[in-house]
């Protein structure tokens, strides 16, 4: 039997280790990159797809407490809001109460200068 390049190769490989798929690959010095037996390869796959995974997550839950935030941060400046038009309508109300009482308080001058103004000519006899 001649020993035909490719024979040559896979016995050299075998000797090397690196030959069997059944077997993790041995990564040896000035053989080039070697590739994953198939279960390496698909143990590989499922880390980084759960890798994936996690981040997808982790963004997901990034984003849920952005908004979150937000919604507090809507949540404050409506009540801030709130409070401004309450002091604003207390504000209105005082200042109505004020406008009365002034108003009472002329009308019952001028009543009480009225009054007096009739005794005061009531005594002058005509």
């Amino acid at each position: 039997l001649t020993s035909t390049p490719q024979r040559h190769d896979a016995m050299a490989a075998r000797r090397d280790g690196r030959g069997s798929t059944t077997r993790p690959a041995v990564r040896q010095r000035g053989h080039g990159s070697t590739t994953l037996p198939p279960w390496q390869r698909e143990r590989k796959r499922e880390r980084e797809r759960a890798r994936e995974r996690e981040r997808e997550r982790e963004k997901r839950e990034r984003e849920r407490e952005r908004e979150r935030e937000r919604e507090r941060e809507r949540e404050r400046e409506r009540e801030e809001r709130e409070r401004e038009r309450e002091r604003e309508r207390e504000r209105e109300r005082e200042e109505r109460e004020r406008e009365r009482e002034e108003r009472e308080s002329r009308r019952a001058r001028r009543k009480r200068e009225e009054q007096a103004h009739k005794e005061r000519t009531a005594l002058i006899p005509c």
